[in-house]
């Protein structure tokens, strides 16, 4: 009976707690529960990831800036590295096209040296007496004078008339615009001729006489060269040393640099 009596009461306790209510759950109330234990709410959620999006947005603005501004650098050094291997390319070709003219001048004054002893010799055998060559004609303005002598080396490339040419302008009109020009193209001639000392005279004209010249920086260096070749290898350089500080863009200055280089 006892027995009977505490079965019932155990079903009827079970079955009490089967029919329980159930809790109730919000479903419009969300939170998500951090590593912490923290509780946030949708609202912090969604404003913490408002501040993460705009940091992202804001680097990657940055980002963008920095490239178009890397970008517009990088153009500027390629225009500029253009510009430069033009200038070189231009400056190479003046440098070979002045070398060639040297070489064609010493090449013309070789040949010239030639024919002057062989017309020597025949007027010793002849015992024949000739007048000066391109003496000052009269009544010649000293512009004609000038551009004569000139013509002789540019347009006839006869450089043995062209000495005496410059010469007689010279000791015609001494106090001329175009006398530091004719110092200079005199020097020239006597100096591709091997006529050191000459050569040398006429170039210390211009350098000394005439700091303003356009035709001081080569003169310095003829200077040097002739020194060179007279052995003089400390005034050489001396010579070589005031190109490169009087005329340090020059192409004087540019050739005085080789000299230096050879020692």
């Amino acid at each position: 009976m006892k027995v009977h009596l505490i079965s019932a009461l155990g079903l009827t306790l079970v079955a009490g707690a089967c029919l329980a209510q159930a809790p109730v759950v919000d479903v419009n109330q969300s939170s998500t529960q951090t590593s912490t234990g923290t509780v946030l709410s949708s609202s912090d959620l969604e404003t913490r990831l408002a501040v993460i999006e705009r940091i992202v947005e804001s680097r990657s603005e940055n980002q963008q800036r920095m490239q178009q501004q890397l970008d517009m650098l990088q153009a500027d050094v390629d225009n500029i590295t253009g510009s430069i291997e033009l200038h070189n390319h231009q400056l190479e070709k003046i440098l070979e096209r002045q070398r060639e003219l040297f070489l064609e001048l010493d090449k013309r004054f070789e040949n010239l040296q030639q024919q002057s002893a062989s017309l020597a010799s025949n007027i010793n055998t002849v015992g024949a007496v000739t007048p000066p060559v391109n003496a000052p004609v009269a009544n010649q303005s000293e512009q004609d004078a000038y551009q004569d002598a000139v013509n002789l080396i540019l347009k006839e490339r006869d450089y043995e008339r062209a000495v005496p040419a410059f010469q007689a302008f010279l000791a015609q009109y001494p106090g001329s615009d175009l006398t530091d020009n004719a110092h200079y193209w005199l020097g020239q001639l006597l100096y591709n001729n091997q006529d050191w000392d000459g050569a040398k005279e006429q170039f210390v004209q211009v350098v000394d006489k005439f700091t303003s010249s356009p035709k001081r920086a080569d003169s310095l260096l003829k200077l040097g060269m002739i020194a060179k070749n007279a052995g003089n290898t400390s005034l050489a350089n001396q010579y070589f040393e005031q190109v490169l500080a009087e005329y340090p863009n020059s192409t004087s200055a540019r050739l005085s640099s080789e000299q230096l280089a050879k020692g």
